[in-house]
């Protein structure tokens, strides 16, 4: 007789509630800190953490309880990095903190209305026109009344409330490319794509938001890579990019600048001028070593931007170099989960759509970090779920849906596959 097989030991499910515990206290704990800084108790830092924590709570119980869902990895980790960003924004500027409180959980809840409408397929292919023409209005409203905010002209003011329409385009962008690819692929659906992509990347280049540029493009080869699996086609893409890049270089002069201090911010006069943020950023970093000079006594705070593009420097500074890293293995944690969703999920819809909504999350995350860092040449874009911007926190909760959708266990409380 052969030999036994010995029983595989069960693994336990992760307790979602015991991580949230953990979570809270952090929260709390930062939050409190934040509110204290410079002597004086802002209760505007502390109540954005607090609000939010209530949020996160009333959102695990309603959708453990009502809806029997048992995957709350993603979210926990977006809690987790949307609660450093309110204490990193909050203790800077205590008002800007509770807008972006407000805005977080605006964001949530656009996430939920995404993961139950990702969750009708046949619905979603049915929209992806009626999307794909909303967001390229949206682009050419922009086109017209858009103010100029730092070089880039995208910037919308309706009533007092500043809209940047090209983060909501992103989640567009994910929707209409993966449903236009998500049947049997044809030249018709192929060239559709391309012809969008196309217009909606030469619109961010015309308004001079490149580095919002760059993140679609990838995201086109990452959709692109995904429907055909054929690399001659991804290299004719970087091909035909690398004499766009040409082109855009030898027409805009002040892109042009940027390249020019690229690798180069400590020769001559950059450290005082165009190489000012990321050398003062890179002193502040090493200033602050492993675990931190702690929350409010970083230098990187009084840099202009510090709440938007030099963020990561900031956690960093005051936060610590270990602390840094976590907030980057959890970006990393978001990109693995959309690669192992996208294997077992239902649908090639779902596949595309998670692993290009991680791709972009990842691939903005490191044009971030690597430009303040002096690794690539500084494009000026956002730290995802951690910069100061609503606009940016509703785009970022929406790309993760993408990603919530893809799971097989999202669904599980239907009792099978929703497609109608």
């Amino acid at each position: 007789m052969g030999k036994k097989l010995k029983k595989q030991p069960k693994i336990k499910p992760i307790n979602n509630f015991l991580l949230m515990a953990f979570l809270s206290v952090f929260q709390l704990v930062t939050g409190f800190i934040g509110a204290t800084v410079d002597g004086e108790f802002e209760i505007k830092v502390l109540l954005s953490s607090v609000i939010f924590l209530v949020v996160e709570w009333i959102y695990l119980f309603v959708f453990y309880y009502g809806f029997h869902r048992r995957n709350f990895e993603l979210e926990i980790i977006a809690f987790f990095l949307t609660g450093v960003g309110l204490v990193a924004v909050g203790s800077q500027n205590s008002s800007q903190g509770f807008k972006q409180c407000l805005m977080a959980i605006g964001g949530l809840c656009v996430f939920i209305f995404m993961v139950f409408l990702l969750g009708h397929v046949d619905f979603c292919m049915k929209m992806r026109i009626v999307v794909a023409v909303g967001a390229l209005a949206l682009l050419l409203v922009n086109l017209v009344i858009a103010k100029t905010y730092m070089g880039a002209r995208n910037w919308i003011e309706i009533g007092g409330i500043t809209v940047q329409p090209s983060e909501f385009v992103k989640i567009a962008f994910i929707f209409v490319g993966s449903a236009t690819l998500e049947k049997i692929q044809t030249s018709k659906n192929i060239i559709a794509f391309i012809g969008f992509s196309l217009a909606v990347v030469g619109s961010l280049i015309i308004i001079k938001d490149f580095g919002t540029a760059l993140i679609f493009f990838v995201t086109f080869l990452i959709i692109a890579f995904m429907n055909s699996g054929d690399i001659k086609t991804i290299g004719l893409a970087l091909a035909s990019a690398v004499m766009g890049g040409g082109i855009v270089l030898k027409y805009k002069s002040y892109v042009a600048r940027r390249f020019a201090v690229y690798r180069h911010i400590w020769e001559g006069d950059n450290y005082n001028n165009s190489g000012y943020q990321q050398s003062r950023v890179l002193v502040g970093m090493a200033s602050g070593g492993l675990l931190g000079l702690g929350i409010g006594n970083g230098k990187i705070r009084y840099i202009g931007e510090s709440t938007n593009d030099l963020i990561f420097g900031v956690i960093c500074e005051e936060w610590g170099y270990l602390f840094g890293i976590l907030v980057v293995l959890s970006f990393v944690c978001i990109a693995v989960s959309a690669l192992v969703n996208s294997i077992a999920s239902r649908s090639t819809f779902y596949s595309i759509a998670s692993v290009a909504g991680a791709g972009m999350l990842l691939f903005q995350t490191a044009l971030n970090i690597f430009g303040i860092t002096d690794i690539l040449p500084l494009t000026g874009v956002t730290l995802p779920f951690i910069s100061q911007g609503g606009s940016s926190m509703i785009s970022c909760w929406a790309v993760l849906a993408f990603i919530k959708a893809s799971d097989v266990r999202t669904y599980n409380y239907l009792g099978g596959t929703r497609k109608k």
